[in-house]
């Protein structure tokens, strides 16, 4: 069954790029996921950031929606990828609620 699916999102993909689309699975695309709900976010926690490390970027904390409510998501250091920048997490106010833009490394 797994194969036949994979055999198949191939075939797919095939289609796709004849006719001028592109077809890249999720994790290798570095797609930004975004949540919306009707709760606004509570202020921010205020964080402490540590002294920079060489060749680590700070992601600096966020609220989290977990189904019910907001939940905060601390801080931390993750590796630098050179030649990208960091977009830390954040909330966007749109016409239909809240929506968490996650953050994602981008040119």
């Amino acid at each position: 069954m797994m194969r036949t699916t994979r055999t198949i999102a191939l075939l797919a993909a095939l289609g796709m790029a004849s006719a001028g689309a592109v077809y890249a699975p999720t994790a290798a695309a570095g797609v930004s996921v975004s949540v919306g709900i009707n709760v606004p976010p509570p202020a921010p926690v205020y964080e402490v950031v540590p002294p920079p490390r060489a060749g680590y970027v700070w992601a600096p904390g966020y609220w989290r929606w977990e189904g019910q409510r907001h939940v905060w998501v601390n801080g931390y250091w993750m590796p630098a990828r050179p030649g990208y920048v960091y977009h830390q997490a954040h909330w966007e106010h749109e016409h239909d609620g809240w929506r968490l833009h996650e953050g994602h490394w981008g040119h």
